[in-house]
């Protein structure tokens, strides 16, 4: 099984290069969504026993279908081994970034280059030639699942949220998600921190710059807010756990609106955002109730009208047992290929992972990379690539076979 995995590395290298030239964002983002990708996956899904897409209308623009795919193989024994990975990327950014076209995939000095091959093309690529040896074989074991999905760069709503609530998933299956990395595979996600994202708009008045005292400087007062949020959350919320990475709940602000084109006005209208990951001993509501008291108590001082919006809250559930059957086959899995037995963690990043804690079920995130991701020249490490098949080879070994 392993060898036919190392024979099968150029066509991997293809397969990968075919797959991200295919652009797969999202409506908001300025895509069509994964519906192009998806028509190239379903090529590659020959010797499965069943084959099911589902597209979703998407939240913001119904005209637009998010694509989620998912085959399986049966076995004999109840539950499902599944691979989840994501289709979608994010934006490619600033284009002078990059040393070649975002989706004009690049193979050079054991790389790939383009926008998704490590976030997630790997993870797509990887579940698929790991599942290729066992199609054509019966499985004595587990049954065998790829759920290649929509939406996780923006809410999952279309994705992984709507396949578990359609009812794809049970307590019986082991669930892996390839997606967190790192360099040399020795930790798993089993656990995550809550993710908030909030947006503080502040509405004063524009004058001349040099009569301040006849407007409310929406720049000021947003600067101001803003430091004193940063403070107060981080005095407040200031616990450390030690299974997370980073230990502590984090407060960075992040998207902020130009204000105006001249120097010499003062802005009437600002508007900034944060992204918040929460440590899981806290509640997020918390956060918004002090953001909202906070952005009042500037409101009545300065005059400026504030508002808090939330973007995105995902609650984080409880934390993925490392006493499963599906766990410990999955880390003597990776021992075995990797040389080292990883090291469960919680991250502070969001997977799919989450939503299945969230109802209750176990999930494992893992994958090698160097960390690319989301980045201007954006690449994974083919190698990389191959192992982690080979690892997920062998947990299919260890559970279906």
């Amino acid at each position: 099984m392993l060898a036919e995995i190392d024979s099968s590395r150029d066509e991997m290298i293809r397969t990968t290069v075919d797959m991200i030239s295919i652009p797969a964002l999202a409506p908001v983002n300025g895509g069509d969504g994964e519906g192009r990708k998806a028509d190239y996956l379903m090529t590659r899904t020959d010797g499965f026993d069943s084959v099911q897409r589902m597209d979703v209308p998407d939240t913001t623009d119904p005209s637009v279908m998010r694509s989620n795919i998912v085959a399986r193989k049966n076995g004999k024994k109840k539950g499902t081994l599944w691979f989840v990975a994501h289709m979608d990327v994010v934006p490619t950014g600033d284009p002078d970034l990059w040393d070649t076209p975002p989706f004009e995939p690049v193979v050079r000095d054991g790389r790939i280059y383009g926008r998704g091959t490590e976030d997630d093309g790997q993870s797509v690529i990887s579940s698929m030639f790991a599942c290729r040896p066992y199609l054509d074989q019966e499985l004595e074991g587990m049954s065998l699942g790829v759920a290649w999905v929509a939406d996780e760069e923006t809410s999952s709503v279309c994705g992984i949220q709507y396949l578990i609530d359609q009812g794809v998933f049970s307590e019986d299956d082991v669930i892996i998600v390839p997606d967190y990395c790192t360099k040399d595979g020795s930790m798993v996600d089993v656990a995550e921190k809550h993710i908030l994202w909030l947006r503080f708009s502040i509405e004063g008045r524009t004058t001349h710059a040099s009569t301040p005292d006849k407007g409310i400087n929406a720049y000021k007062v947003s600067t101001l807010l803003l430091m004193d949020l940063i403070e107060s959350f981080d005095s407040r919320f200031d616990d450390s756990n030690a299974m997370y990475l980073p230990n502590k709940s984090t407060f960075e602000p992040t998207k902020r609106i130009s204000t105006v084109d001249n120097v010499n006005t003062i802005p009437g209208y600002d508007e900034f955002c944060m992204d918040i990951r929460l440590n899981p001993e806290y509640d997020p509501d918390l956060v918004i109730r002090m953001a909202e008291e906070m952005a009042s108590v500037y409101s009545e001082s300065t005059g400026a009208k504030i508002s808090v919006d939330v973007i995105q809250m995902a609650k984080a559930g409880r934390p993925s047992s490392v006493d499963s059957i599906g766990y410990r086959a999955f880390s003597e899995s990776i021992e075995q290929i990797m040389g080292r037995r990883p090291e469960p963690v919680g991250i502070a990043g969001g997977t799919c992972s989450n939503f299945f804690r969230m109802k209750g079920l176990d999930a494992y995130a893992w994958q090698t990379g160097d960390g690319a991701l989301h980045a201007p020249n954006e690449y994974l490490v083919i190698d990389n690539l191959v192992n982690d098949t080979k690892v997920f080879a062998t947990l299919i070994h260890k559970l279906c076979q």
